[in-house]
């Protein structure tokens, strides 16, 4: 065989996985059905002078990553602050300094200023236990090695007890909690409360009431390293062009355009890929950066799987909820610097994701917008990927306009500014990014779906029934949002075998 092993998919941990595993001296195939490499992350041309981070406002692989693969990466800009777009005028602006974030704060709430600093202490300290959560092998339960699997759990429990007794309790309770009941637990302010809880639903398809948002924060927290975005210099695509350079330079394959049609089951065993083309592939190991749904189901097919575990995969909630408009403007739109979000309050949050539950775009939406130049990007919520009275062909031009409606009523001025527009629909995710129903996360961050039971109960640890076959996709255990860390896993676990 030509190769020892082939990744499906060019995303960051598809390419994350193909270098930790060239690293060892296997010669890697990396096979990419769109013209780019990148996946998610990616920086795209939308027209003559309109370039934007097409699904990410920006991207930090985990530092262990980057120094085990020796990249060379841009670096992130300044932090820059958090601002929460209440109407009427009014804003919050959280300063990356918490002193300064203070300052701003004691103006809805003395008592809520003096807790800040103690607020972000806990959460990077949580961030840093959930980082060591998504670095150790969860066990395949119920089946369980008391040595080889017993031993990094009892590190990670070390790890939580050393947060001390008050974080400790604080950190395991606040993962089953919503974020409202998490942010009720700190502060007084709704202000406040709301655009912690923001962060909490940014990129989910749950509401500030919903449990489990306290989890999906830490994680978000951990991912931005904070609360508000670091854009990359160039654009986020510049991080899968060194990983791209990276595998090359150690001897590794990438190939663009090239779709794959099915992976090569015999006698339970993966023995290869074959591509729309008609090409077969053969290799005796191969690791799908695809979502597990679709890798498993319509790449293996559900006659190569144990009938149980065909249902347990039907049964991975994906539910989309996010769409993009990217505008391109005459530079006047008036926006300040930093990560904007039109949050007013968490009742306002809820109802925007009350619409998702019936199947409709949110008519007052949850936005986060970021500016680059003349350039503005907004993340949408809700825009669910199954819309019960409409379909996605007329429905854009709806999310396009309640973007930009919303946005010019807490900005007056930037609807007069937009000059070109690019809308990216879960349909667009699905279709065009290879996300299944349009979820970023190959799989919601709920929590029925995250550490053990991720992508499936008793299937954490990447491999799969077939012989051979990995997952190393965001879909598995420390997958969700741009860090590399499933990919970094099940390269790892490749490499234990």
């Amino acid at each position: 065989m030509a190769y020892d092993a082939i990744i499906i998919g060019a995303g960051h941990n598809g390419l994350v996985a193909a270098n930790y595993l060239a690293k060892t001296g296997r010669k890697v195939l990396v096979l990419e059905r769109r013209g780019i490499a990148g996946g998610q992350l990616v920086t795209e041309s939308f027209g003559d002078g309109f370039s934007a981070d097409s699904l990410h406002a920006s991207a930090h692989l985990r530092p262990d990553i980057v120094r085990d693969l020796g990249l060379n990466l841009p670096a992130a800009s300044a932090r820059s602050p958090y601002v929460c777009l209440l109407g009427d005028g009014k804003r919050l602006t959280i300063d990356a300094d918490p002193a300064r974030a203070q300052a701003t704060i004691r103006e809805f709430s003395a008592h809520d200023a003096e807790r800040w600093p103690e607020f972000v202490a806990f959460m990077e300290r949580a961030a840093a236990f959930l980082d060591a959560a998504y670095r150790t092998p969860m066990p395949r339960l119920p089946h369980f090695a008391p040595v080889r699997e017993g031993l990094p759990l009892a590190g990670l429990l070390w790890k939580l007890r050393r947060l001390g007794g008050r974080d400790m309790f604080r950190c395991v309770r606040a993962m089953s909690m919503s974020a409202e009941e998490f942010t009720d637990n700190w502060f007084e302010s709704d202000t406040l409360r709301t655009a912690i809880s923001a962060l909490a639903i940014h990129g989910v398809t749950l509401g500030p009431m919903s449990a489990g948002t306290g989890f999906t924060l830490m994680h978000n927290w951990l991912n931005r390293g904070g609360f508000a975005h670091r854009p990359v210099a160039n654009g986020i695509g510049t991080i899968a062009v060194a990983l791209v350079d990276a595998l090359k330079a150690r001897g590794g394959e990438v190939r663009t355009s090239v779709e794959v049609q099915s992976i090569i089951v015999d006698r339970e065993r993966a023995t290869g890929v074959r591509l729309v083309s008609g090409e077969e592939i053969p290799a005796p190991l191969i690791l799908s950066a695809a979502d597990p749904r679709h890798t498993l189901l319509k790449l293996v097919g559900a006659a190569e799987l144990p009938p149980e575990f065909v249902w347990q995969a039907q049964s991975i909630k994906l539910r989309g909820c996010v769409a993009k408009v990217h505008v391109q403007t005459n530079g006047q739109h008036g926006l300040p610097a930093g990560t904007l979000a039109v949050a007013p309050s968490i009742r306002y949050l809820e109802r925007a994701y009350d619409a998702a539950k019936y199947g409709e775009i949110s008519k007052e939406p949850y936005l986060e917008v970021t500016t680059n130049g003349n350039i503005v990007s907004i993340h949408f919520q809700f825009a669910p990927y199954a819309l019960r009275n409409s379909d996605w062909n007329a429905a854009n031009s709806i999310v396009e306009q309640r973007a930009i409606d919303t946005l010019d009523a807490h900005c007056p001025g930037f609807k007069a500014s937009v000059k070109r527009t690019q809308v990216i629909t879960p349909r667009d995710l699905e279709s065009t990014y290879g996300l299944s129903e349009g979820d970023l996360s190959h799989g919601q961050l709920i929590l029925d779906q995250i550490f053990f039971m991720r992508p499936l109960p008793g299937w954490s640890k990447h491999a799969t029934p077939v012989a051979g076959l990995f997952l190393c996709g965001s879909g598995v255990h420390g997958g969700g949002g741009i860090s590399g860390a499933s990919g970094r896993n099940a390269a790892k676990a490749v490499m234990r075998l």
